[in-house]
């Protein structure tokens, strides 16, 4: 049992209990990892137990981005208990995992294993739940957070030309503004160096507005739209992408796309807008759709500016080419590249799901 600290952190109740039904069911070693390479080691010394992670979707990324390292990761039953809010477990969600502590923890110890597809691409990385391009400029669910856990990791946010430092966010990628009709920028230095009092409250302001801008142009739409560089209105243009899926063209770098979305398995469960996905299986007990491996192809979809009807294709492989863009697979914003290749690898994982009926 390996206990995320984001989650001993931010819900620690959650945590015991999850530990109290898990101890009570079975044997259990519990592991309490400070840090990505803790986390690993304890991972690495699991024997022959099963991994059970409580955590975000981080975590569970995390875990299954060692198996797969390892080349372990096909004989390894995964089990999860989420703890965390509801925009960080939604990876979890959408492949089946019940957000209740309790029923995920009884899900550990009475459910049954289900072979789930994944996306590989040509770095080495993986995909458990989707992807999209652009990678959003919400800084999307779970903060947009790249896979590194330590200082110096960096995020995408609103107004922001590229990623930045996590630390900068406020100070820098949103809360630095620019001068308007009214003169500089609030929190800024006037023309005489001094700062106002106000400054760092404006700033956060700010990064909140931007943050909570509405997901109308969540696909980097032609709409303009507010929120984004201190609430001024921007015009987020579209990107010219050369998409292929099994060698078959789908769009050209001669004609703009408003977004790119790959699901493995084909099947809904992402919520990336615009796809369908995700968008009501809940059966009230919180769980999102299940989804069950061995679709083999991945479905594809092609979204265009002004809401032409989206091209939707299913491959085994799809790449996306074209000038520097960034991606976003499941919690993790991935680029700039300019070209990169994702495979499906049916049934190459296993999870622990509750059982049907």
């Amino acid at each position: 049992m390996v206990i995320d600290p984001v989650a001993r952190r931010t819900d620690g109740e959650s945590v015991r209990i999850a530990k109290d039904v898990l101890c009570a069911g079975a044997g259990a070693k519990i592991c309490l990892p400070e840090g990505p390479e803790e986390f690993a080691r304890a991972l690495a010394r699991r024997g022959q137990r099963r991994p059970v992670v409580i955590g975000d979707d981080r975590a569970l990324l995390r875990v299954v981005g060692l198996l797969h390292r390892e080349r372990e990761l096909a004989g390894v039953p995964v089990s999860m208990v989420p703890v965390g809010a509801p925009a960080a477990v939604a990876l979890s969600r959408s492949l089946g995992v019940p957000q209740d502590t309790v029923a995920a923890a009884r899900t550990v110890l009475d459910g049954v294993e289900r072979a789930m597809d994944l996306l590989t691409d040509d770095s080495g990385g993986i995909v458990l739940g989707g992807l999209r391009i652009p990678c959003g400029r919400d800084g999307g669910r779970n903060g947009g957070r790249r896979a590194a856990d330590g200082p110096g990791h960096r995020v995408f946010v609103p107004g922001a030309a590229g990623p930045v430092d996590a630390g900068e966010h406020t100070e820098g990628a949103v809360g630095a503004g620019s001068a308007g009709a009214d003169g500089p920028s609030a929190g800024g230095p006037g023309a005489d160096g001094h700062r106002p009092w106000w400054g760092p409250a404006a700033r956060t302001a700010r990064s909140a507005l931007a943050l909570l801008a509405p997901a109308a142009g969540f696909w980097g739409s032609s709409r303009t739209e507010a929120g984004a560089a201190g609430g001024r209105r921007v015009r987020v243009p579209e990107q010219r992408l050369r998409i292929e899926a099994d060698g078959v063209l789908l769009a050209d770098l001669d004609r703009p796309v408003r977004g790119v979305s790959v699901v493995p398995g084909g099947q809904a469960g992402t919520g990336w807008p615009g796809t369908g996905a995700g968008r009501g299986v809940g059966d009230g007990d919180g769980q999102g759709d299940r989804r069950d491996g061995g679709g083999e192809l991945a479905e594809v979809v092609v979204h265009w500016p002004g809401g032409g009807h989206p091209i939707r294709a299913r491959a085994r492989t799809v790449t996306v080419s074209g000038a520097d863009f960034h991606y976003r697979a499941d919690a993790v914003v991935g680029g700039p590249v300019r070209t990169r290749t994702w495979t499906v690898q049916p049934g190459a994982w296993r999870l622990q799901l509750p059982r049907r009926g």
